[in-house]
């Protein structure tokens, strides 16, 4: 079920620091060096597995940015919010 845009805002409150944008949900970390950043994303990538949902993830040097949203379902449900919330206890 896609979450309409007052549902996303509710769920976000309990997440840390992610935004709504053009009908998905984003995060934006920085880290010391490449090597963190990257590391970071293996950990993304094997919960990722686990939970069976994949994010769009963007990463520049130290930078990473990690967007959410099903596409099957063109939209922001509740496997996006619940791979936000193992996202947020990776770091």
């Amino acid at each position: 079920m896609i979450y309409n845009e007052q549902t996303i805002k509710k769920e976000l409150l309990k997440l840390k620091a992610w935004d709504f944008e053009n009908n998905t949900i984003v995060k934006h970390f920085k880290f010391d060096t490449f090597s963190q950043a990257l590391g970071f994303i293996m950990q993304i990538g094997l919960e990722a597995e686990k939970q069976n949902h994949h994010p769009e993830l963007l990463n520049v040097y130290n930078k990473v940015t990690i967007r959410l949203r099903t596409h099957d379902a063109k939209g922001v449900t509740k496997s996006d919010i619940d791979l936000a919330a193992s996202i947020d206890n990776i770091k």
